[in-house]
């Protein structure tokens, strides 16, 4: 489980560069202020959370903990919605995307307390 986090963090953090720079090339002046910063929001929270996927896999290949896991899994469902739904509305999406937004937020938060209770429960050495 651990090398698919860790893989699926690197891939994640190529895909966040690849779009803050297609969002800093392509699409300034491009759309509206507003969404112009949803996109960089965006792009910062993917990058981050790429990180906490690679944090995630490493701490796995140490040691199989099911809280750590499903960390794993719910910030890559967190990305996919959250950076998902921004990235779709600024791409002309529609404004409809945003109500997916806070559910992918929501992921994010849940995702970093399993983190937090994967390491507290002696997971993390």
């Amino acid at each position: 489980m651990g090398r698919l986090f860790v893989a699926a963090g690197a891939l994640n953090g190529a895909l966040a560069v690849a779009m803050g720079a297609f969002g800093a090339h392509a699409l300034r002046g491009g759309i509206d202020d507003a969404l112009m910063r949803a996109f960089e929001t965006s792009a910062q929270y993917h990058g981050t959370h790429a990180l906490a996927l690679l944090a995630i896999g490493t701490l796995l290949h140490l040691r199989e903990s099911p809280l750590l896991a499903a960390a794993g899994w719910v910030i890559l469902t967190g990305i996919l919605l959250f950076c998902g739904s921004l990235y779709g509305m600024a791409l002309g999406g529609g404004r409809a995307l945003a109500v997916v937004t806070p559910v992918g937020g929501l992921c994010f938060i849940a995702g970093w307390v399993l983190f937090a209770f994967g390491a507290w429960r002696g997971t993390v050495r």
